[in-house]
């Protein structure tokens, strides 16, 4: 499974490993070990880097909240959970859409809760194709 790719899909994901690691004293992650165990249900919020259509500025940078829906073998499945504030509604990346992340993407937490968990088990509005 591949991640997103901003030339192909128009989106990708940020390193929050990278982000901490240039600025540790005001960009805080949670501790890996909990970012490599969340559960389905979880909340993981992750950094998008989104390509807009605006004279000014070609790209926008949204931290948004995925629901995790499952476990992979590079890390998870998750539910975009936030309506991009940078685009327009569209079929291929908005609420509901799939897509894969890892850890290393993951800038905060929140925990699950029976809401969350029975969301998780629904299906996706869209599915990752990747």
């Amino acid at each position: 499974m591949r991640d997103p790719d901003f030339d192909i899909d128009g989106w990708c994901l940020e390193d929050g490993e990278v982000r901490h690691a240039e600025a540790p004293e005001t960009f805080w992650i949670p501790e890996r070990s909990r970012r490599e165990s969340l559960e389905a249900g979880d909340l993981a919020k992750l950094i998008f880097r989104i390509s807009v259509d605006n004279e000014d500025e070609n790209v926008s940078i949204e931290r948004m909240w995925v629901l995790v829906r499952e476990r992979t073998p590079s890390g998870y499945i998750g539910i975009l959970d936030n309506e991009p504030g940078a685009i327009a509604k569209n079929e291929e990346f908005w609420l509901g859409t799939e897509l894969p992340f890892s850890a290393k993407h993951v800038i905060n937490i929140e925990k699950r809760d029976a809401k969350t968990i029975a969301l998780a088990l629904k299906e996706p509005r869209t599915r990752w194709s990747g």
